[in-house]
C-alpha cells in the first residue's frame, strides 16, 4: 500500500504543468465540495432534529405566547422561524384592532382576519427564505458533480497529446516510453472521478431532505393559519389558544 502510494506521489510528481494544474484545480474542487457536505450535514440535521421537537412542543403548548418564546430560543429550527415570523404578524394584526371579518363570497360560516392575507404572505415568504438558507452552496456540489470529469478529461487528453509529442520526438513507440505519459495523463481522469462522484452523491442526498423540510414547512403553515382560523370561528383569541 505505501509503494502504491509513492508511486502515485513520483507520477503526479514527474506530470507535465497543465496536468499539475488540473489536479490543483480538482484538489479546490474536492476541498470546497467536502467543506459544503460537512456545513449542510451538519445544518440540515440540526433543522430536522429541531423542527422535530418544536413541532411537538407547538402541539403540546397552552398558548401561542409560550410557543413563541420556545421558538426563539431554537435558532436553528425552520419550522420555529417561520412560526415566529407567522406570530409576530398576527399580533400586528391584533394590535391594530383589525378584528374578524365575514367573507359574503364563501358563506356565513366562513370567517377570517382582516389582514389575514398579510399573515399568509410572511408565512410564504418565510418559507421562501428558509428553502434558499438550505438550498444555499447547494448547487456548487451539483457544478462538481458536473464539470470536474470532463476537467480529468482535459488533463488527461492533455497528457496524452505530451506522450504522442514525446513518441514524434524519440521515434519510438515502446512501451517504456508510452507508459509513464499515459499513466499520469489517466491520473487526471482517475481525480475528476473522485471528486465528482460524492458531489453528486451528497447533491441528490441534499435535495431529498431538503425537500422534505420544504414539505414540513409548508404543512406547519397551513396547520398555523387553520388553528387561527378555527380560534376566530369558535371564539376563542388566537394569540392564546393554539390548540
Amino acid at each position: 500500500m505505501l509503494q502504491s502510494d509513492m508511486d502515485i506521489i513520483h507520477v503526479i510528481g514527474s506530470a507535465g504543468l497543465m496536468v499539475k494544474f488540473v489536479l490543483l484545480l480538482l484538489l479546490g474542487f474536492s476541498v470546497t465540495s467536502w467543506a459544503i457536505i460537512i456545513i449542510k450535514w451538519l445544518y440540515i440535521n440540526r433543522a430536522f432534529r429541531e423542527s422535530t421537537r418544536f413541532t411537538e412542543y407547538f402541539w403540546k403548548s397552552r398558548d401561542l405566547a409560550s410557543a413563541y418564546a420556545k421558538a426563539k430560543q431554537m435558532t436553528g429550527c425552520p419550522v420555529a422561524r417561520i412560526f415566529r415570523i407567522g406570530y409576530v404578524e398576527l399580533k400586528k394584526i391584533s394590535q391594530s384592532g383589525r378584528g374578524v371579518e365575514l367573507s359574503e363570497e364563501a358563506g356565513p360560516m366562513t370567517g377570517r382576519i382582516s389582514g389575514g392575507e398579510n399573515v399568509k404572505r410572511a408565512l410564504r415568504r418565510a418559507i421562501n427564505t428558509e428553502t434558499t438558507r438550505m438550498t444555499q452552496m447547494v448547487p456548487f456540489l451539483a457544478t462538481t458533480g458536473n464539470t470536474t470529469p470532463f476537467i480529468g478529461l482535459f488533463g488527461t487528453v492533455w497528457g496524452i497529446m505530451n506522450s504522442f509529442h514525446g513518441i514524434g520526438k524519440l521515434g519510438s513507440a515502446s512501451l517504456a516510453v508510452v507508459a509513464p505519459g499515459i499513466s499520469e495523463a489517466l491520473i487526471a481522469t482517475a481525480a475528476g472521478l473522485a471528486v465528482a462522484i460524492p458531489a453528486v452523491i451528497a447533491f441528490n442526498f441534499f435535495m431529498q431532505k431538503i425537500r422534505v423540510v420544504e414539505s414540513e414547512l409548508i404543512s406547519f403553515s397551513a396547520d398555523f393559519l387553520n388553528i387561527i382560523e378555527r380560534d376566530i370561528l369558535t371564539g376563542t383569541h388566537a394569540l392564546n389558544q393554539p390548540s
